[in-house]
């Protein structure tokens, strides 16, 4: 089921130069990675990395989303939410969304990922070209109801290969804190 409650107000997502304050060194390097977050989970995962889909359909994008994308309030997209496991914990609740004309005419099936990474094939594609990373404490409204607290950091970028643009949005869930915390070379 999407989650379809927004709060009244969006999150203001922000680049790394425009944070009042920067959160610790931990979160500030996954936050600002430029790397492929796929491919940093499977290592910290020790190669224990899967993708539960949670939902995939079309529905009325987000305002926040709208904008992002450069569509009409209210367009209409594709919308995949997941969780990026880790040793089959979530470490992260991750939404991507498209609009359903770039999609049409992009040659990007999101709909026959099941549980493929969508972050690996966008960074597999050396035609996909990504944005600038924002970062929010995202709305606990937006997250599954199993992992809705306060304050989680989420960040977002968009990844576009020309008509073809998909906003990835990911949240880093308090199992991926405590797994790092859990590592031998932080004891």
């Amino acid at each position: 089921m999407p989650h379809l409650t927004y709060p009244l107000i969006s999150p203001v997502w922000l680049e790394k130069d425009q944070l009042p304050a920067l959160p610790d060194e931990q979160v500030l390097d996954w936050l600002f990675d430029q790397g492929s977050l796929t491919r940093r989970l499977t290592a910290l995962s020790r190669g224990a990395f899967s993708v539960l889909p949670l939902f995939e359909g079309w529905q009325a994008l987000r305002p926040d989303e709208c904008a992002a994308l450069s569509l009409p309030e209210g367009s209409e997209g594709w919308v995949r939410e997941v969780y990026l496991h880790g040793q089959q914990q979530p470490w992260v609740f991750a939404r991507s969304v498209a609009a359903k004309s770039a999609l049409e005419d992009g040659a990007l099936n999101m709909d026959e990922l099941g549980t493929r990474s969508l972050g690996e094939l966008l960074f597999c594609d050396q035609a996909f070209e990504r944005g600038a990373l924002q970062v929010c404490h995202y709305p606990r409204a937006w997250l599954p109801a199993a992992d809705q607290a306060d304050l989680l950091w989420g960040r977002r970028s968009r990844f576009v290969r020309g008509a073809l643009s998909v906003l990835v949005a990911e949240v880093f869930l308090p199992k991926l804190w405590a797994a790092l915390s859990a590592r031998p070379e932080n004891n």
